[in-house]
């Protein structure tokens, strides 16, 4: 879920009885954006940067193929607005931000034209943070809520399917993260019992040679 539908999504869901958790398997992508508002008296610099920022979430939320999972509106002051979105992807966030036919491509040409020309005054501040999060890296609880952040983006489950304890959860491998794992394991096993056998003492030896050589020059 995205967009303006999750937003009536947490405004009329019922909570989940009980610990829940969130469904999330493989790598997560978080993305922090927000402004922050340095002059209210300047409301033409900052209205319209704040009029962009729900106007991306509205495109994301008609358009859920780019990839946006879910969001949430926050505030950490009166002056700061952010918004904490969570991705299908890293490749799908790159897309869209780089996309001719999307809304942010448009509105960052604009800001940089404005700091090409001198025009900006300091009056509204930009800011954003990408987390790129791999399994057994992240864990998530709620108690009596409905599905919220992680849980919002990926889907809740009973916290027994993960382990009560945070530990527990963080280390819970899906089984594509598990088939992975030992396939690389695998690998990297044929790779040390398939080394020739000598090419340590080659090595070695020609280690000697360069440092006899050294020492005669």
């Amino acid at each position: 879920m995205g967009g303006w539908r999750q937003l009536e999504v947490d405004v009329s869901a019922k909570p989940n009885p009980g610990y829940t958790t969130a469904d999330a398997t493989g790598d997560t992508v978080v993305l922090l954006i927000g402004m922050r508002i340095n002059r209210f008296w300047a409301v033409h610099h900052w209205v319209p940067v704040m009029t962009a920022m729900f106007r991306m979430l509205y495109e994301l939320a008609r358009a859920p193929e780019r990839g946006l999972r879910g969001r949430i509106l926050l505030t950490a002051s009166p002056r700061t607005y952010y918004v904490v979105q969570y991705w299908e992807s890293k490749e799908k966030l790159y897309q869209y931000s780089a996309a001719p036919d999307a809304f942010h491509r448009k509105a960052w040409g604009i800001a940089n034209r404005k700091v090409k020309a001198g025009k900006t005054r300091q009056h509204v501040g930009l800011w954003h943070e990408t987390y790129v999060v791999p399994e057994g890296s992240y864990e998530a609880i709620y108690f009596d809520m409905p599905p919220f952040g992680l849980a919002a983006a990926h889907g809740a489950l009973p916290v027994e399917r993960r382990g009560r304890r945070a530990a527990d959860r963080l280390a819970y491998r899906s089984k594509a993260a598990a088939g992975s794992a030992a396939a690389a394991g695998s690998e990297g096993a044929e790779g040390v019992e398939g080394t020739p056998p000598g090419d340590g003492g080659a090595v070695a030896g020609g280690a000697g040679e360069a440092r006899e050589g050294a020492a005669a020059q």
